[in-house]
């Protein structure tokens, strides 16, 4: 039961529904996510930490970097995530793609970036 009530407290939060819907596209590191929601990272790292302890996602250390994807192998949490997702249009925060393309675009190019509002540079 208690792990019932994880899940649905972190699907209750407009900015966890977000992070979902950005990994639903793949595997992103944190740099990227902050950039995407335009948040610090402390905030963003909180998000993520409640959707890991619900077991809605995973992550992969490499270096010193965290990348997040969404973690597939429970089927009833698989099937959360796939629901909420198509519940969620893509015009309702088409800011969040945007900035995340733009970012990407920049690290694709070898720029030296730096998350948005964060003080380190990227993982790029």
């Amino acid at each position: 039961m208690n792990d019932l009530v994880m899940i649905f407290k972190a699907l209750s939060d407009e900015t966890r529904l977000r992070i979902i819907k950005l990994l639903e596209q793949g595997e992103l590191c944190v740099c990227d996510i902050t950039a995407a929601l335009d948040m610090v990272q402390p905030k963003v790292s909180f998000h993520l930490s409640a959707l890991k302890d619900a077991g809605l996602i995973k992550d992969r250390k490499q270096g010193k970097w965290v990348h997040y994807s969404l973690n597939e192998k429970d089927l009833f949490r698989r099937m959360l995530i796939l629901s909420a997702c198509e519940r969620m249009q893509d015009s309702a925060r088409p800011g969040d793609r945007k900035r995340l393309d733009a970012f990407l675009g920049r690290k694709e190019q070898g720029d030296k970036v730096v998350a948005f509002k964060s003080k380190g540079r990227c993982c790029g």
